[in-house]
């Protein structure tokens, strides 16, 4: 879905950029000026992050580490060939974990809560060798909207 979801996505928005507008009401042509095509990505891109190694920038390398962080990483190169292809003004955002209300059971936070809650020993299940950060969720959407909003085309 990574991958092939974002290329329709790629190909109906550069549709929509691309189409005239008119507004009937003031009779008076359209255009796309703010428009923008938001990919929300994620730092998995990036690889694995050590306690030692500095945080990870826009200019960093992608080394992804699983399946799931390759097709990510896939659908970022997507959308940047889209912007210097056809010109479609997109920014990409990169989020860490997020975490909030509704959360699956089986996530690291959840499952910590319970293990506290239920006075087990906390438990991370092999990923302690990297850095994890997390992200409340609300903070997260916060961010996007807000490098939606301001981001230059």
């Amino acid at each position: 879905t990574n991958v092939m979801g974002t290329l329709v996505l790629l190909e109906a928005a550069l549709d929509y950029w691309r189409r005239p507008r008119h507004d009937f009401w003031r009779n008076q042509r359209q255009t796309a000026e703010a428009f923008r095509f938001l990919h929300v990505s994620t730092d998995e891109v990036y690889g694995s992050l050590g306690p030692a190694e500095p945080a990870w920038t826009e200019a960093s390398p992608y080394a992804p580490n699983n399946p799931y962080a390759a097709s990510k990483a896939a659908s970022d190169h997507l959308v940047r060939s889209y912007v210097h292809t056809f010109g479609l003004p997109a920014i990409i955002t990169h989020s860490s974990n997020n975490y909030g209300p509704k959360q699956h059971p089986e996530k690291l936070i959840p499952t910590l809560i319970g293990q506290i809650q239920r006075g087990e020993p906390m438990t991370l299940n092999g990923i302690a060798s990297s850095l994890m950060s997390a992200l409340r969720s609300i903070t997260s959407c916060v961010a996007t909207c807000t490098s939606a909003a301001k981001s230059e085309r």
